[in-house]
Order: C-alpha cells, then structure tokens, then sequence
C-alpha cells in the first residue's frame, strides 16, 4: 500500500451559477514532502469551516481505484490528483475493508479513521457536474476522513502501513450506509456508537436515530436539541423558476404564494412535496434550490 500524491490548497473566491463561492476545493499535488499537524497539511486550508476541517476532519482520501471508476464513468481522462478534493491520493484502502478507528503509519506521521466524507456542493463545482454530489453518494465512493495522531513528514511514494485495528470493525461503507441508506438496524447503531474513534458528529446524528427508534418516531439527521419544525403538515409554495443543471438534474426555486419570508434553511435538511400528479421528496442543497429525487410509495406528511 502506498502514497500517490498529497494535495494542498488554500481558500479561494470562484465563480458558480451566477454566484461567488469560498471554497478550498482546489487541491494541487505537492512535490517533496509535506507536514502533516493536527488540523491539516501544510499550506492547506478549508473554505468552509461549519463542514470541513477540525481535528477529526483533517485530511482527506480518496482511492486511486475511485478514479479509475470515474475516468470510466465519466469517459474523461482529464483528471489530476487533487480532483475530488482529497489531500491524500492513495492506491488502497477501500470502503468496505478500511474501519473506522483504524490506524495507519505514513512517513513519520499516524492517522486513525475517523468518518466518511460527507459530500458537499462544493465537489461539483470542481468537477463542474451539480450532480457530483449525489453521484459521489449513490455510488457509494465518497471518500473519508483521517485524524493525525502523532504529526509528521509525508510525501509521495510512502509506504501506508497499518498498525491497528479499529474497535467493533465497522468498515466506512457500513457507516456510511447506518446514515444514508434505507433502514437503520438498532444493533449496528449502537455497535457504531460504540467506537471512541467516530466523529463527534457522526455520532450525533446515529444517536439521533437510536432516540427516533426508541420513541417509535423519524429522526432524519437532526439532533434531538434541533429546532421544531418550521410548519405542520402541507403548505403551498410557489415554482418562480426552474434552472437545469444538467440532462437530468433541475433545480426548482421556491417562495412563499404571499411571497412572505420563508423559514431559514440548513444544508441537508428534507421536505415532502405533494401535487395533483405526484409526490415528491426534496433534499435542500446549500443554496436555495432543491434536487428532486422521485419515490415509488407515495409519502404522507408529519
């Protein structure tokens, strides 16, 4: 197992849809060889810090393998290290082999498996494809996170070796799938939330869902301290505009029928969508606009 490149990038103001946007998801291969400290790489830094960075989100792999899977995908052979906005590129570790807790030697310095990557916007203004983060999601190839143990020297071509196991062998895949895949076995919950290694907010929002299992309820991905809903049950929303992302991704603006001030939303936060034709269920992005995703059962509201 070894290193293929490190990736480094600082915050940077760039153009999407009309908008201006910070993000740091701009990484470039460095050559020679690079400190790792505890809350990132030299010469690296995060655009947005409410969703990436911190200690146990302080570097990013992505496999090699997941490359080859996109270049195919995708039919693209333009792609360089850094793509998918990882700092480390490795040609190894897969999602379901690499547990959370896992701890793994580079150069001089120790990294433990902390949690998945959790996709943002952000992936697909580089890949310039809005539908990146879904993609990344859907086929189960998000990336995930290390924390840095002991700090030290890395730089490509480094053996990755591991030097221990993570406590309950979860593997990124399964944690993965525990939040965003239909059904949520108690059992693995809590076997989940036994791992000291697991995130902080990973944590949360399993924990979330243990509390919804045992009041027979939903918890979605709140914290049980979120806030009550903005509104019970239907309410009528008006469609002002309709922009396309691509073939087959739309984005639908929505406003009030009085054009009143809606509620503030929050990054990830699900409606329900009901018309004359069909029902819909709509996951907010971190803009304005929803991406629609069609269900077969109809679905009722809280």
């Amino acid at each position: 197992m070894s290193l293929i490149s490190v990736n480094v990038g600082l915050p940077r103001e760039v153009e999407w849809q009309g908008k201006v946007v910070h993000t740091a998801i701009w990484k470039q291969p460095v050559p020679g060889r690079v400190i790792a400290r505890r809350l990132n790489l030299d010469d690296d830094g995060q655009g947005d810090l409410a969703g990436h960075g911190g200690e146990h989100r302080a570097v990013m792999v992505y496999q090699l393998d997941s490359y080859r899977y996109w270049e195919a995908h995708f039919q693209r052979h333009d792609f360089e290290y850094g793509q998918f906005g990882e700092n480390l590129t490795v040609d190894c570790l897969p999602y379901d082999e690499v547990c959370i807790g896992d701890r793994y030697r580079i150069g001089s310095a120790l990294f433990e498996v902390t949690q998945p990557r959790v996709i943002c916007y952000r992936v697909g203004i580089r890949m310039n494809n809005p539908q990146m983060p879904a993609l990344l999601v859907s086929h189960k190839r998000p990336g995930f996170y290390f924390r840095v143990i002991e700090e030290g020297e890395i730089g490509a071509g480094d053996e990755i070796v591991k030097v221990a196991d993570g406590q309950e062998h979860v593997s990124v895949a399964e944690i993965d799938a525990l939040l965003y895949l239909p059904g949520h076995p108690r059992d693995q919950l809590e076997r989940a939330l036994r791992i000291p290694s697991l995130s902080a907010g990973w944590k949360g929002s399993l924990e979330a869902l243990v509390e919804a299992d045992q009041l027979g309820g939903n918890a979605g991905l709140a914290p049980s301290s979120a806030p009550p809903p903005a509104w019970n049950g239907f309410r009528s929303l008006r469609v002002p505009a309709v922009q396309r992302e691509s073939v087959d991704v739309l984005s639908f603006i929505l406003e009030s029928e009085d054009q009143s001030p809606l509620p503030a939303f929050f990054a990830g936060q699900f409606l329900v969508s009901s018309s004359n034709s069909t029902r819909t269920q709509l996951q907010s992005c971190e803009t304005i606009r929803c991406l629609v995703r069609r269900v077969q059962e109809p679905i009722a509201s809280a």
